[in-house]
């Protein structure tokens, strides 16, 4: 199990406390600093079962400045939207969760953060 985290955010603290309560072995990474590439970015997406702009942090100063409310949310902006994501990794939503069975969970309540250490 793997978790992504900006360590400032509440929510991942939150879920890293969860994580260590449960006596989970798992795997962290600031991704602030150890920025995922495009191809991470796409295979969490699948796992997660989501869009890039499902997981996007529109509030973000970043979002604002390339005008992300504006930007097309269909097939074709997939790979726009994975290279901004990349390319400015405070709009990626956390905490993010990879699970063991391949799955993964945006881990922002309690119960998705239970949820990623059942499977």
């Amino acid at each position: 199990m793997e978790i992504w985290i900006n360590p400032a955010c509440s929510k991942c603290r939150s879920a890293v406390h969860l994580l260590d309560a449960e006596g989970a072995e798992y795997t962290v990474r600031r991704y602030l600093e150890d920025v995922p590439s495009e191809d991470e970015i796409r295979a969490v997406l699948d796992r997660l079962g989501l869009e890039p702009w499902d997981i996007t942090r529109t509030q973000e100063p970043a979002a604002k400045e390339l005008g992300l409310w504006d930007w097309p949310r269909e097939a074709d902006a997939r790979d726009r939207w994975i290279a901004a994501l990349s390319a400015h990794p405070k709009l990626i939503q956390r905490p993010i969760i990879t699970a063991d069975d391949g799955s993964a969970v945006v881990g922002r309540t309690e119960e998705a953060v239970r949820d990623a250490l059942s499977r």
